[in-house]
């Protein structure tokens, strides 16, 4: 900055907004600002991009947003909106908010059936009428902290989107700052400063509703909740004048924010595509590993005392989830393994990863059914680390339970839940005390024990065992046939038999076993 140029803004120039914002010249959107979109999206960029909107699109609480006829995919983004009070150009850091007069809801819908036709422009996917609403209040920039605003937005009344702006890639003042070196911001002016995590479609029918406050700031100034009704619309598009809608699986997760919830197959795992040959790997995604109904009808059955000591005679010693146990007695677990890491806590690291739809968040908002979440926590019982409405997420998504090498919060209402739960214990304190969630689907290290993504799990009162899946139906089918005989050397026991000869079985014991077993048989 040199304060050679004309429009320069010259320091020390008052920069208060007039009484109300004059009507806009411009509207630019963010494109991913947020930790948790980043997360959700799988990239995180290194520095902030923006498009334009035009200001047709523009509209007010209470107006509907068409989706045209023959489309699928209408997208909304609840978003912080900062209106400008005062030019700006080429404004340092630590003045950039000063130019800012205003702060509003705006809902940043977009057609994603239009997306790759604009090739990054987004001028027919996000810029058709009445795609950009906003309001309804307006709240002073003045008298908030740019860094304690949330935003949150229901679909058809649930709470679909909630974050604040401290946990933003690119703080609020850096967009206006950097906006600023490459064109003068004029009084009234839009930005549109991105969407968290959970944005998703709507459907004609559907109500969005986006709310932008501050909590912290006294009065706790809210914009009121922003109101689109979404509506289908008439006619159709003319290819012989441009392109046409059309949508992939792509396009879909994209837009949905999840194959999940788009109704995609789930993608292989990064291991489950390094074993296929280099000819299958651009195959259809192979879907989720599943236990047969008959291995998990065996699982049931079997002890994991007994898987233990066959996996011992195949030289497997070290498959014990250590110091796990259940929160209640009796409890049968059975499932395959769905993994999350923990790391230790750093500061810094948690405000980066800690917010938003972190790794933790992911994890039991994708748990599968029958799957056990597999939980890293390094042993360390100095806090929670899953509560009681994250169980009820699990349970909800069909998990088979979960193990953690941590602590659980909400202990008893975890337990109320049914879900199956092995832990360390119970510890009142939250995840940041101690832990930062960093991945998902990896191998982890929980009680000791190696644990990869799809690797079998059983639990009982002794505790959680990892059994392999190329060696699970030979592992049972010796420990459940242990299991015959050790039942049938108890009862000899029983009757005065000394353990001699009898435990294990001689050759005179075995015989008598052979010829009891088959005569029963």
């Amino acid at each position: 900055m040199t304060g050679s140029d004309p429009h320069e803004t010259p320091a020390g120039q008052p920069s208060t907004p007039p009484p109300g914002p004059p009507a806009p010249g411009k509207v630019i959107a963010v494109h991913i600002s947020y930790e948790s979109r980043a997360a959700e999206r799988g990239r995180r960029p290194q520095a902030p991009s923006y498009f334009l909107k035009p200001t047709s699109s523009l509209s007010s609480s209470g107006a509907p947003a068409v989706r045209p006829a023959g489309t699928e995919l209408l997208g909304f983004e609840g978003e912080v909106a900062l209106i400008i009070g005062a030019p700006a150009r080429q404004v340092p850091l630590e003045r950039a908010w000063d130019h800012v007069g205003w702060i509003t809801a705006s809902d940043d819908l977009g057609l994603y059936d239009l997306r790759s036709n604009d090739k990054g422009s987004n001028l027919r996917n996000k810029g058709r009428d009445g795609y950009t609403p906003v309001g309804p209040q307006l709240i002073d920039a003045r008298a908030v902290d740019p860094n304690s605003l949330r935003v949150r937005t229901w679909r058809n009344g649930e709470l679909v989107q909630e974050d604040t702006t401290a946990a933003m890639i690119f703080p609020l003042v850096q967009i206006v700052a950097d906006l600023s070196q490459h064109l003068t911001l004029q009084p009234g002016d839009l930005i549109l400063t991105g969407t968290p995590a959970g944005a998703s479609v709507a459907v004609p029918g559907d109500v969005i509703e986006v709310e932008v406050d501050a909590p912290a700031a006294e009065g706790s100034p809210s914009t009121g909740r922003l109101v689109t009704h979404i509506v289908e619309g008439e006619g159709s598009f003319d290819p012989a004048l441009g392109s046409s809608p059309s949508v992939d699986d792509h396009q879909r997760e994209e837009a949905w924010g999840s194959r999940e919830a788009a109704g995609l197959p789930p993608q292989p795992s990064a291991a489950e595509q390094a074993s296929e040959p280099a000819s299958e790997q651009a195959s259809e995604p192979a879907p989720a590993r599943t236990l047969s109904p008959a291995l998990r009808e065996k699982l049931e059955e079997v002890p994991v005392a007994g898987l233990a000591q066959e996996l011992r005679k195949r030289g497997l010693n070290n498959v014990v989830i250590d110091g796990v146990r259940p929160q209640r007695p009796g409890t049968k677990l059975v499932g395959t393994a769905k993994t999350l890491r923990f790391v230790p806590n750093r500061e810094d690291l948690f405000k980066t990863h800690g917010g938003g739809f972190n790794a933790q968040k992911r994890a039991f908002d994708s748990v599968g059914e029958g799957e056990v979440l597999i939980i890293e926590a390094r042993g360390e019982t100095g806090s929670g680390t899953l509560g009681d409405i994250l169980a009820l997420r699990a349970q909800a998504r069909g998990a088979a339970g979960v193990v953690t090498d941590g602590g659980v919060r909400d202990d008893a209402a975890v337990a109320e839940i049914g879900l199956p739960v092995f832990s360390n214990g119970a510890h009142p304190a939250v995840l940041g005390r101690k832990h930062v969630p960093w991945d998902v689907d990896v191998a982890v290290a929980c009680g000791g024990a190696a644990v990869l993504p799809g690797d079998i799990i059983v639990g009982d009162d002794d505790g959680v065992l990892v059994l392999p899946p190329d060696i699970a139906e030979e592992v049972v089918e010796a420990a459940l046939t242990k299991e015959s005989e050790d039942a049938w050397v108890a009862a000899r026991v029983a009757e005065g038999h000394p353990v001699d000869g009898l435990f294990p079985m001689n050759a005179e014991w075995r015989a008598r076993y052979e010829q009891e077993r088959g005569r029963d048989g």
